[in-house]
């Protein structure tokens, strides 16, 4: 995939998720650059998260509520700690589940299987 060219809204993007603690949704990005003074349309902000993703520069969360959020990322495969309490993301560079998904999609037929995995619970900060 291409990249998606280089523009003042991306940059406002990266940096405003690069900041932020925890995962932000579409929604809550929008109105953080909003206040900052940033002029930028809620379309946009989704199309440059929904971009980023797609790059393998922003990861993309699933609320409890359904909602999805965004953070920045490190290249490559990896797997997260959520808290729930929270909102804390840790990644998780150690995938104990390849030779599982290997053997689980030759047994049912299945072949090039990719897999991601979100574990969730309390970080020791909120005990």
């Amino acid at each position: 995939m291409t990249p998606m060219r280089a523009t003042r809204q991306r940059e406002h993007v990266l940096e405003r998720l690069g900041q932020a603690p925890t995962p932000l949704s579409a929604q809550e990005l929008f109105v953080d650059l909003r206040a900052a003074g940033t002029p930028v349309a809620l379309a946009t902000v989704y199309r440059q998260l929904q971009g980023l993703a797609e790059e393998g520069v922003a990861d993309r969360l699933v609320r409890d509520t359904g909602e999805v959020a965004f953070r920045l990322c490190a290249s490559g495969h990896h797997h997260h700690l959520i808290c729930d309490s929270c909102g804390r993301v840790e990644e998780v560079r150690d995938c104990r589940l390849d030779r599982w998904a290997s053997h689980l999609a030759s047994e049912h037929g299945f072949r090039d299987v990719a897999h991601a995995a979100e574990f969730h619970g309390t970080c020791q900060d909120c005990g």
